[in-house]
């Protein structure tokens, strides 16, 4: 047994620090999730304010080309951005305030309309009439407590909500200003400052590939999703539904949320006709149109436009952006997709990282292939600078 021994210390000290090293990687994730969390007042607008540049950056690098400087292009990019949000939401905000006004005489009609329907569950359900209206009761009562609250208080809290806002959306809009009037340079600057001549050369190749792929992803879903709310509003105006255009901008916004969005928007469209329309065929009418219209964009338009390339996986996006959601709210939200496309671009373009898009990917096979590919361009691009590096 003795001489064993000598054989046997030098591989339990590599585990033991293999395990320590998991650990404190472990601990360090923790960590810096939980100053995520509990800082989000300070990141959210950062994190959004990135996700602006780096969509932003390519229509920036592209008007930089005429020998337009960033700074001049960054600002007419931002303005033209913040001048359309304003413009779509001055349109559709009064027929919004309206259906907000009418939410009271909507829920009642809803109830009128889907009483036969609930009768039926109660009966296959076994549940009894006086559960019923007990239950009724108890929302009735629960309705006055709640508009006995203090006006005072209600308008402070609605005062501090878009104070906080405001100030979130100004910090946004200057920091996605530096960020893209820096542009390359100030990301080779700081690159060569963190790492040797070779890092510094493949992260500016990685940043580069991820502002070229999320501009190029984004423009695209834009258009997409404009095509299919002008496409909403035209159905909407042929079947009759009030406020075609309100619908038409609700259905291009959700959109933007994969799977989610395109749900929310068909029962928002299901309500409106059920409150809208006596005749049922009317009401699956609207229902099949909107289906129909998400169909096509969902598994024809897109893949056709967008390309395989950035196929994610559907059940990682779908937890993407429910984990999204719980942790920044509707900031999380936005940001948890284009980050699932910035790690699959920055993975295609790392060595040794194949086992990570594939991951990410719905079709392991093809993703296989396409990688393969890629890490032959890769090498090629990476051995000037490893010959300069030596």
């Amino acid at each position: 047994m003795t001489p064993q021994e000598p054989e046997d210390r030098p591989t339990e000290a590599p585990r033991y620090l293999a395990r320590a090293s998991r650990a404190l990687v472990v601990l360090a994730t923790v960590a810096v999730a939980a100053l995520l969390y509990f800082a989000r007042e300070v990141f959210v607008p950062v994190a959004l304010a990135i996700l602006f540049a780096l969509v932003l950056s390519s229509t920036v690098e592209g008007l930089h080309r005429f020998r337009i400087p960033r700074a001049v292009s960054a600002f007419l990019m931002l303005l033209i951005l913040v001048m359309g949000l304003g413009a779509a939401t001055d349109v559709v905000i009064e027929p919004a305030q309206q259906w907000l006004a009418s939410a009271p005489r909507t829920l009642q009609v809803i109830e009128r309309r889907i009483r036969p329907a609930e009768r039926w569950l109660h009966r296959l359900e076994g549940l009894t009439n006086r559960a019923s209206e007990l239950g009724s009761a108890h929302a009735a009562e629960a309705v006055p407590e709640q508009g006995a609250q203090s006006p005072a208080f209600s308008g402070s809290k609605v005062l501090t909500a878009t104070g906080s806002t405001l100030v979130d959306i100004v910090t946004i809009v200057i920091l996605a200003l530096f960020l893209l009037s820096g542009g390359p340079p100030m990301l080779a600057r700081m690159a060569a400052s963190l790492g040797s001549d070779l890092q510094a050369v493949h992260a500016l190749r990685v940043i580069d590939a991820i502002r070229r792929e999320l501009g190029r992803y984004y423009g695209t879903i834009t258009l997409i999703n404009l095509g299919l709310g002008v496409a909403t509003a035209v159905a909407m105006i042929f079947l009759g539904v009030p406020n075609p255009f309100l619908w038409g901008a609700v259905a291009a916004v959700l959109n933007f949320i994969p799977y989610v969005g395109s749900a929310t928007t068909l029962l928002l469209l299901a309500i409106v006709a059920l409150v809208s329309f006596d005749d049922l065929a009317h009401v699956f009418a609207v229902i099949g149109c909107y289906l129909a219209l998400a169909t096509i964009e969902g598994q024809v338009v897109q893949p056709l436009l967008v390309g395989r390339r950035l196929d994610l996986n559907p059940i990682l996006v779908f937890l993407a952006v429910w984990f999204g959601g719980w942790f920044w709210g509707v900031a999380g939200i936005v940001i948890a997709v284009p980050s699932l496309v910035a790690l699959k671009v920055a993975a295609t373009h790392s060595e040794g990282a194949a086992a990570v898009v594939a991951f990410l990917s719905p079709s392991a096979s093809k993703t296989l292939e396409s990688l393969q590919g890629r890490m032959t361009e890769v090498r090629a691009r990476l051995r000037p600078a490893k010959r300069l590096s030596e």
